[in-house]
């Protein structure tokens, strides 16, 4: 995702961290599809959370059907615009600024209405409901029209007031609160609500293996993201970088999740008694 001038990351200046460019498939007038595998997995995202969104609607008496299914929405949303970024999709530079952007919000929306999903879990509203679906679109897209538009104005320019972050060490701390610490309090708060949720209210164990498979294949991919990335562009002759395995493993963690709300919202599980309407 490229807002910024050219990276430190690539110049070897003062603010150098050892990155690396990926390459992948040489296109003819100098252009690369650089991430193809990413892209193809892309794909199979959107097509596994459509599967479960389908699946989601065949549960007539889950809890939080609907909100599960505004969460993968918003997954695909997020897989969409990683096609044309992540997945290096061949593009002029303002239409990538523009899916870059998109993504950005996408991504801190997505993780706000899975967090929202934690909440719903509690019943403090009736589940499905136009005030429980209001709120929660309505709160998300305040989150995604807030970081999309320091993204875009960041990269545009429009009214120069993060240009100093296009430049070394290109420090934008807009995009870092809504785009970086915003979603792990997000996620961190998500796994505290449901590990409650399941423990105290439910009184179960089983589902916390598919919650804590969840988690765990999350942060494999981050591993592959942030740590291993460099390593493995530089190995494979900058073709293959730990985008495509952050891409795989955040697959398999939104697929553990909805097993795992699938195994807590069962008939045979107890539910909190506040006059819920399962929809």
């Amino acid at each position: 995702m490229k807002l910024f001038n050219e990276s430190p990351t690539k110049k070897g200046g003062k603010y150098d961290f050892g990155g690396c460019e990926l390459l992948g498939i040489p296109l003819s007038g100098g252009r690369h599809l650089t991430n193809l595998g990413s892209i193809i997995l892309c794909g199979i995202a959107i097509l596994v959370s459509a599967f479960l969104i389908w699946r989601s609607n065949r549960k007539q008496a889950a809890v939080g059907r609907r909100e599960m299914q505004l969460f993968l929405l918003s997954y695909i949303i997020v897989e969409i615009c990683e096609i044309f970024t992540v997945g290096g999709f061949p593009l002029q530079q303002t239409v990538r600024i523009a899916f870059t952007g998109i993504h950005l919000g996408a991504i801190v929306a997505s993780l706000w209405i899975l967090l929202m999903n934690a909440v719903v879990g509690f019943q403090l509203l009736d589940d499905g409901t136009p005030l429980s679906i209001g709120l929660i679109l309505g709160s998300a897209l305040a989150l995604f029209i807030g970081t999309g538009y320091i993204a875009l104005d960041t990269g545009y320019s429009w009214t120069r007031h993060f240009d100093s972050s296009l430049d070394d060490p290109n420090r934008n701390i807009g995009l870092y609160v809504l785009y970086q610490l915003a979603p792990l309090v997000f996620l961190f708060l998500f796994f505290v609500l449901e590990t409650v949720l399941v423990l105290r209210v439910l009184g179960e164990r089983k589902p916390m293996i598919y919650l804590a498979g969840a988690a765990l294949l999350f942060a494999i991919g981050q591993i592959f993201q942030y740590v291993i990335s460099t390593h493995l562009c530089r190995s494979t002759n900058h073709k293959i970088d730990g985008a495509l395995f952050e891409t795989l493993f955040t697959l398999l963690s939104v697929g553990m999740l909805w097993v795992f709300w699938s195994s807590i919202t069962e008939d045979d599980w107890p539910m909190p008694q506040s006059g819920s309407t399962y929809t």
